[in-house]
């Protein structure tokens, strides 16, 4: 892995607010679908706040394993229970505003004490979350793109 990796995903709308998200550093990989929920999209796939929910996850959940393994724990099974809390800010626009992460490891036993020890450390490790907290900037370009001219018979 590159030390300053960079990830690409291009998204194509589809239909409505449908859009199709391809990652392109992952070629042959399945497509995820977007989409809104009503009254803008018809609820076809998750939206933008639900994979902020899920990549947070999935990042903690990862983190947590990774130091659980190196502890050589016997991990038979991890959950994450994660909810992205939406609601309007002072100007009455709808935020994140925060983010609850419930992570259940299956241990039995000495494999307990080991998750002592990683409750302490795994969470500096998860990229995704760690950027979250700090506020990560956004740099946004719009381009202009012609639709081709229609012509009429």
């Amino acid at each position: 892995m590159s030390e300053h990796p960079v990830h690409h995903v291009t998204l194509s709308l589809d239909r409505k607010f449908e859009f199709v998200a391809r990652f392109e550093d992952l070629p042959g990989q399945p497509t995820v679908r977007l989409d809104e929920p009503a009254p803008l999209g018809d609820s076809h796939g998750p939206n933008a706040a639900a994979l902020v929910a899920a990549a947070a996850g999935n990042c903690l959940a990862a983190s947590l394993l990774f130091c659980l393994q190196k502890s050589r724990a016997s991990v038979g099974g991890m959950t994450a229970r994660v909810a992205a809390h939406v609601e309007r800010n002072d100007d009455g626009r709808l935020r994140i505003s925060h983010i609850d992460v419930d992570l259940e490891p299956a241990l039995e036993g000495e494999d307990l004490a080991k998750l002592e020890r990683c409750s302490t450390l795994f969470e500096d490790f998860c990229v995704v979350t760690q950027s979250l907290r700090k506020g990560v900037p956004v740099n946004v370009a719009l381009t202009h793109r012609r639709e081709p001219a229609h012509t009429k018979a």
